[in-house]
């Protein structure tokens, strides 16, 4: 299995505060699963309002069967789509992959 983390550090964008643009990405990630079949499983979350604020806003927790699953829904249209979306929001973008 694979397990795939990526966290946005979002900005105030499109009239929207980072918060209201974090819930905004994660209403849009949740519908991935349904789109990629290759996408096992995914978690997308946000910071908790009382948690420090120089934290990343929004965290997305995706399981794959294998790299090639991975692969797949990297290249998806619905996670291409919504990649777009979170480019024009995010400051930063951190990520990792791991075997488990």
């Amino acid at each position: 299995m694979i397990k795939h983390i990526v966290m946005f550090k979002l900005k105030e964008a499109n009239g929207k505060s980072a918060v209201e643009n974090a819930k905004e990405a994660q209403a849009k990630a949740a519908q991935l699963k349904s789109e990629i079949p290759a996408l096992v499983k995914i978690e997308a979350v946000c910071n908790a309002p009382k948690a420090d604020q120089s934290n990343y806003e929004l965290a997305l927790i995706c399981d794959f069967k294998d790299i090639e699953g991975l692969n797949e829904y990297q290249t998806h249209p619905a996670h291409l789509k919504f990649g777009e979306f979170v480019s024009k929001i995010r400051e930063s973008r951190a990520c990792i992959d791991y075997e488990y």
